[in-house]
């Protein structure tokens, strides 16, 4: 079990299908890490990689993303959501359901997962780990909230707290920060944006204030959030220049976040696992 190096899943809804093929890769080649830090998007990528379900790492991006009533406008219009939040994380999960959860392998990984989420009313980062999944809803409540898009998913309450995506946190949408907290100083880091792209301000700010007006922490997050993100993809720059991060940029991303078609979700998919089995030598020699 490698212990000295952080591994990293950003973030990006749908655009995850790319990153799921190197999700896939390592479990593959039985690539174990101890701290497994994601957000958003990511902290589907972080609870598969703990249970090692390879099936499931691959088919939560690609296949069950295209099936009805998983995600779309028609969702959005009936108040369920552009993507259906409720059904994705804590129903398909169950035995028999499309998306099972193997909870027992989960938990019997001595692997260490870290999410986290957004408290909309208090500004508060939370960050949560096995201690606080100790049953399947836990977890994936957990994850939900943590990947809780706004606008497009509706927020769920843990602890008497509304939250959502974890990407409004402290961490900005990549969680370095809080792998560096934990003493690590070399990191494993998979995006899911290409090489040299840098995130640009809100094209409409007044719309932002518009929809999330009532709460005004995450107006001022999200009106924040493309500098202090790129800000952080200037820090991983430096760390790849030190010799201190291997960075798995998507050498292309022919998918948004939000892409529903199984076509093009599945292409993404073969294009960040052939990516990944070409690079595997490099993983190596990083590690």
């Amino acid at each position: 079990m490698i212990k000295d190096t952080a591994l990293i899943f950003e973030g990006g809804g749908t655009r995850a299908s790319y990153t799921a093929g190197a999700l896939v890769t390592m479990l593959e080649e039985g690539i174990e890490y101890l701290d497994i830090y994601g957000i958003s998007a990511g902290s589907s990528h972080t609870v598969n990689y703990v249970s090692k379900d390879i099936g499931r790492s691959k088919a939560s991006f690609v296949e069950f993303m295209a099936l009805p009533g998983v995600a779309g406008w028609g969702g959005f219009l009936r108040g369920r959501g552009y993507f259906n939040a409720e059904y994705i994380y804590e129903k398909a999960c169950l035995g028999g359901e499309r998306l099972p959860f193997n909870f027992e392998a989960f938990m019997e990984n001595p692997a260490r997962p870290h999410i986290e989420a957004y408290e909309c009313d208090t500004g508060r980062t939370v960050y949560w780990g096995k201690d606080d999944m100790t049953t399947l809803s836990d977890l994936m409540r957990r994850v939900r909230a943590g990947s809780t898009m706004p606008f497009f998913m509706n927020p769920i309450e843990i602890d008497g707290k509304v939250c959502i995506d974890g990407g409004l946190g402290d961490s900005w949408g990549i969680p370095l920060a809080q792998a560096k907290r934990d003493g690590y100083k070399k990191f494993f880091i998979v995006l899911t944006q290409t090489h040299g792209y840098r995130k640009a301000p809100e094209r409409r700010p007044w719309l932002t204030k518009a929809l999330f007006g009532r709460r005004k922490n995450v107006v001022e997050r999200m009106l924040k959030r493309y500098g202090r993100y790129n800000a952080i993809l200037d820090e991983i720059k430096a760390l790849e220049k030190s010799g201190q991060a291997y960075v798995f940029y998507p050498r292309t991303m022919p998918v948004n976040s939000r892409t529903t078609d199984q076509a093009l979700l599945r292409e993404s998919y073969r294009r960040g696992y052939e990516q990944a089995r070409e690079e595997l030598r490099l993983w190596r020699g990083f590690l």
